[in-house]
């Protein structure tokens, strides 16, 4: 499996920008390109899929088992030419202070040659000894090349090639100018997403030309045909069943964090999910449940209490016990309103409580929650010591909360709905501000699929 592992000396050194824009070429150039992303992160990856072409995954330590991480990444590797891992943060970055949860961890994991992205912003000498010092940390972690990015000038060029050459064995593969245009915006929960970003494709298209210009490809491609054997089962995954219920999900601008093998474990439980748009859909579509991820409803929070049909067509639904689950921006959209920068906007009203932006995260990074007993359905496979895995990102709060609201989950790291709590539980309705991921210790999409199921059935029967 050829393949390789872009990261870099730290973060916002352009590594998405240049994941794209390699992700792009490959691609363009005939090549089955597929993409991963290290760790929790729903925005990279809509962007990398949108220039490959094919969904991109996570690979999660905080989630997933070492043998979860090579199964996954084999089995949706399988029919591809070239797969291309993009890092988070810098390479040796981490929470862990032995390196565990690195992304030199996960390419020792994985056997993956890495392609280091260095930020030429103020250094030029000083590139050998980072260079050499990246090397000597680790040396089981094999550094195969490296790509120069926001570089100054022709003459910063030169000189930095000319350094790694003489002191270092590690092969320049291309430099990146300075260049705005190229670079994707950010705002207060990272990167734009494709949907929000105008021209998108065009975006896309103009890093793709930088990469082509500025990047050796064929040196790309041979580093990473010269990856080693990988010893993990590259079977396809399972076949998906018939579908026997069906989930209405929200799929627009303003809902779109979905892990896709998330989306393919709700299949292989059995459900056929039915998009609907919040923001232009006035009703629900015919389903049995209902699933709202995370995105961006405060930034689009007018559209959304102007589509006045669907709130209300949702409020009735859940009221009337329409199994729902809710993640983050899916819970701001069912509280009472949302409040952000001076203006407040209705919103479902499901929730007795009201959705309040703040200018500092509330909730940021890994979490741990234990869940209480009040669920509507499990989001472990057994009780745990050690809580259930899930991560957080979040400027909201809420305010107003109904006194007696039942919580299916204690948090034991992070922060949640309050510091303590989160879960909100109300009819057939659960939402929370932690985001889970469907793993073997977390099968919440069968979970859930399998209430729906119960109350499909339950209603029949009445």
């Amino acid at each position: 499996m050829a393949r390789f592992y872009l990261s870099a000396a730290h973060k916002s050194s352009g590594k998405t920008t240049l994941s794209i824009g390699i992700a792009g070429a490959l691609s363009d150039a005939g090549a089955a390109v597929q993409t991963f992303k290290k760790g929790p992160d729903y925005i990279d990856p809509m962007w990398l899929s949108r220039a490959s072409g094919r969904p991109c995954y996570n690979l999660d330590f905080n989630t997933q088992t070492a043998d979860e991480i090579r199964d996954l990444f084999a089995g949706r590797s399988s029919d591809a030419d070239i797969v291309l891992i993009e890092g988070n943060k810098g390479l040796h970055d981490g929470i862990d202070v032995e390196g565990g949860d690195s992304n030199a961890a996960l390419a020792k994991l994985l056997r993956t040659p890495v392609v280091l992205v260095i930020d030429a912003e103020g250094i030029t000498r000083g590139v050998a000894p980072l260079v050499l010092g990246y090397q000597a940390f680790d040396p089981d972690v094999e550094i195969a090349g490296v790509i120069l990015n926001n570089v100054a000038a022709a003459r910063q060029e030169a000189k930095m090639r000319a350094v790694l050459e003489r002191y270092t064995d590690v092969p320049v593969l291309g430099a990146i100018g300075r260049n705005r245009t190229i670079v994707v915006a950010e705002r207060h929960l990272g990167l734009t997403t494709p949907g929000e970003t105008g021209a998108k494709d065009e975006r896309i298209a103009e890093i793709v030309a930088a990469v082509r210009d500025g990047i050796d490809l064929d040196g790309v491609r041979a580093i990473a045909a010269g990856a080693p054997p990988l010893s993990a089962s590259a079977a396809a995954p399972p076949p998906v069943p018939a579908a026997d219920v069906r989930i209405a999900i929200a799929r627009d601008t303003a809902f779109g964090f979905y892990y896709p093998d998330d989306l393919e474990a709700l299949a292989r439980a059995g459900a056929e999910l039915v998009a609907f748009d919040t923001l232009t859909d006035t009703a629900l579509p015919k389903a049995d449940g209902l699933f709202i991820g995370g995105g961006f409803p405060e930034t689009h929070m007018a559209a959304l209490e102007a589509n006045t049909a669907l709130r209300e067509a949702l409020r009735g639904a859940i009221a009337a016990g329409l199994p729902t689950y809710a993640e983050c921006g899916g819970l701001m959209y069912l509280s009472r309103s949302i409040a952000w920068r001076g203006e407040r906007r209705y919103m479902v009203g499901a929730i007795a409580a009201d959705a309040v932006m703040h200018e500092r995260p509330q909730g940021r990074g890994l979490t741990r929650i234990a869940e209480t007993g009040a669920g509507l359905w499990r989001a472990a496979s057994e009780n745990s010591p050690d809580g259930v895995a899930a991560h957080e990102f979040h400027y909201a709060g809420l305010e107003n909360v109904d006194a007696d609201m039942v919580y299916a989950y204690r948090v034991l790291r992070g922060h949640g709905i309050d510091g303590d709590r989160d879960g909100i539980v109300t009819g057939n309705c659960m939402a929370t501000f932690i985001h889970l991921r469907n793993t073997a210790a977390t099968p919440w999409a069968e979970h859930f699929v399998a209430f729906v199921r119960a109350c499909k059935a339950g209603a029949a029967g009445r």
